[in-house]
């Protein structure tokens, strides 16, 4: 038989020979083998190009990988090298299956020689698809090396920085300056994200707090010449904003003016918003005149920017400007104003109290075909119970509800928050079981209102009612829920029940706070459990809390009202020496009201000096407790000067003053003392 060359063609002629062979790779390795019998020695690269064929024939059959795989082993068992095209479809198509290991076996078996930029590609495409990512950087920063034989191109860029943009990065081994020095090296070789891409990962970054990087990425970009739109500044000054950095938001407001980056409505969007959230409202309104232009409109604003500024001025009390931007929006724009702005306006002219304003915007609303929502309900709602009108906001919620606007959990919990603050719990109930009814899941916070409600006006059966469908829906109660519930049960003098409360919330995990054990020791002291007191208070600081003033006013207190006056002294001398609670003027007046029932004027006194001394001012009620001692000790000299001293630190006497000094210097023909006293002179010196 002749043998073949391949002076003529014959390389063509083999490939297309195996294109006649449609989805028989089979057949082709057949046709190989005869060739391959025939071929001198000396012809390989025909033989190469043979294979690349067949493996492209391959590619297209069904499980193509095992026969890719099948063929690639043959191929080395012929002592066929691979084609660089050969290699690069085998890389993809085992890659793409899933294979990984099988093609990186193709990438280090395959000549060093033959590798190109696009078969690099490929291979880092795969990698990145795999999530090898350590492993596609590091063939990456082989190609930017200087004088690189496989330099990168557009492609490598579009994959990489498509890589960095859409992936999670938790478990890659780079930092930030790694990303920032991988896009430098990129710029050096003229490789820049395109600006879709750029937009992307700079908002990847700006939403993982990493602001800086963004800043800096976004930087080399422009610097190097690279394409950058208003998108990815927008997502810079957006991350920017986010972290409250107004001065780097100027800063490059002002670069894209330099580098001629226009801006648009989202651009001014975003830097109205940031400066209306951080109440700086005046220079929001400059933006957008200036936005406007004087004669030609260089943006022109949208619905979404006019309800940024409205809201931004009804938030710092300026609703009558909010109203005359809401004309203008019609007049200047002919921008339509929607259920937004109204809530924004309707929400400022609540919360200043001019509820009646708020009516006439929702009455316009309706007026002009804006349909109201449950933030609109909601707020004038709330507006209503805030400024005690809690029957209109009622009347209003029943009238929507026929409407066929129905509140949620929010509704709700301002009705039942309301009713619970004027102790109208009936009411409160009603509407939380008609939450129900309306097929309105409470959330945690109507469950807790509810609680503190029935727990303050006592109804503590109600309030484990409550609790037990809290938990049926899933919630759990908080710290405040269960100190909520145990002050309950201690007003109720139900300690067996407020120890149940803490023995559970200890075992779900929560621990109990200062508010929890001096509630707890508040009760027992004055119910006379000083004993159990001490000892909750013991475990108290065991447990790492420090007592408070709240603490020992407690016991304090409890002793007095037990008449264990020398007990609570001694607390008070713990707490003045021992620790690091200094006494209040609550304590020091519970303490000299007490001495002075126990006709122990002195000692109230000399507690008086030493409550100044300590830089603890004396108010009305200590005064009031040393003119009933006083009185009842007959002490009207010392009466005098403690007068003295109240019209010396401005201390204003109250009507308990008033009758206690009136009583008893009338009775003894002081009433020109009085006078001067009550006038604001001293007593003390005169003779009248």
């Amino acid at each position: 038989m002749k043998k073949f060359t391949a002076g003529t063609g014959e390389v063509l002629f083999f490939r297309t020979l195996n294109y006649l062979l449609p989805e028989r790779s089979h057949l082709a390795l057949k046709f190989f083998d005869y060739i391959q019998a025939n071929l001198p020695s000396q012809e390989l690269p025909l033989l190469s190009s043979t294979f690349q064929a067949i493996f492209e024939l391959a590619s297209r059959e069904p499980d193509s990988k095992n026969t890719l795989l099948e063929l690639y082993r043959m191929s080395k068992e012929r002592n066929v090298p691979l084609t660089i095209n050969g290699a690069t479809l085998l890389v993809r198509c085992l890659g793409r299956a899933g294979m990984v290991d099988e093609a990186l076996a193709v990438v280090n078996e395959l000549d060093p020689s033959l590798k190109n930029t696009h078969f690099c590609n490929v291979v880092v495409d795969v990698l990145f698809r795999s999530g090898h990512n350590d492993y596609a950087l590091n063939m990456v920063d082989e190609m930017l090396q200087t004088n690189a034989v496989c330099p990168p191109n557009d492609t490598t860029g579009a994959i990489v920085f498509g890589a960095f943009s859409k992936r999670e990065w938790p478990g890659w081994s780079f930092n930030d300056d790694e990303l920032v020095g991988l896009v430098s090296k990129f710029s050096e070789h003229g490789v820049f994200p395109d600006a879709f891409k750029l937009t992307q990962l700079i908002t990847k970054l700006c939403r993982n707090r990493k602001t800086d990087c963004a800043w800096n990425v976004l930087h080399i970009v422009m610097k190097s010449g690279g394409a950058v739109e208003a998108a990815s500044c927008n997502a810079l000054l957006t991350g920017l904003g986010r972290d409250g950095d107004f001065v780097r938001m100027n800063k490059l407001t002002a670069e894209m003016k330099e580098m001629d980056i226009q801006p648009n409505v989202i651009t001014l969007g975003i830097l109205i918003n940031h400066m209306c959230k951080s109440r700086r409202i005046d220079e929001a309104l400059e933006v957008f005149e200036k936005m406007k232009g004087n004669d030609d409109v260089l943006v022109q604003p949208d619905v979404i920017m006019y309800n940024t500024l409205i809201d931004g001025l009804c938030k710092v009390g300026r609703q009558e400007e909010g109203l005359s931007l809401m004309e203008q929006m019609r007049v200047q724009d002919r921008c339509v104003p929607n259920t937004v702005t109204y809530n924004c306006l309707i929400d400022g002219f609540c919360k200043a109290g001019e509820i009646e304003r708020a009516h006439q915007l929702f009455e316009e609303m309706n007026r002009e075909r804006v349909f109201p929502n449950v933030i609109t309900l909601n707020t004038l709602v709330d507006g209503m119970c805030r400024h005690g009108r809690i029957n209109s906001a009622v009347e209003f919620f029943n009238d929507m509800r026929r409407k066929g606007l129905k509140g949620n959990a929010v509704t709700y919990t301002t009705l039942i928050s309301a009713f619970c603050n004027v102790n109208n719990i009936n009411k409160a109930m009603e509407f939380f079981n008609q939450m129900f009814e309306d097929g309105c899941s409470p959330d945690a916070i109507v469950y807790y209102a509810l609680i503190s409600g029935l727990s303050q006006a006592g109804r503590m059966d109600d309030a484990g009612s409550v609790v037990s469908k809290l938990k049926e829906a899933g919630f759990r109660l908080d710290i405040v829920c269960y100190n909520v519930l145990i002050g309950g049960f201690c007003k109720k003098n139900k300690l067996d029940e407020a120890y149940q409360m803490l023995k559970e919330m200890e075992q779900t995990g929560i621990k109990p706070d200062s508010i929890t054990y001096n509630t707890l020791i508040s009760q027992l002291s004055k119910t006379g459990n000083f004993k159990i007191a001490h000892k909750v208070m013991r475990k108290m600081i065991k447990e790492g809390l420090v007592p408070t003033v709240v603490t020992y006013g407690a016991l304090i207190h409890a002793y007095c009202l037990n008449g264990k006056v020398d007990e609570a002294m001694k607390i008070f001398r713990d707490m003045s020496s021992g620790s690091k609670v200094p006494p209040n003027t609550v304590v020091y007046n519970i303490l000299i009201d007490s001495l002075c029932k126990k006709n122990e004027v002195e000692l109230a006194l000399s507690l008086m000096d030493d409550m100044e001394s300590k830089g603890v001012r004396p108010n009305t009620t200590t005064y009031n407790a040393m003119f009933k001692g006083l009185r009842d000790e007959n002490l009207m000299e010392k009466a005098f000067e403690l007068m003295d001293r109240m019209v010396e630190y401005a201390c204003n006497p109250d009507y308990i003053t008033m009758e206690v000094l009136t009583e008893w210097l009338s009775a003894v023909g002081e009433t020109g003392k009085l006078k001067r006293f009550v006038q604001g002179y001293e007593v003390s010196t005169s003779t009248a």
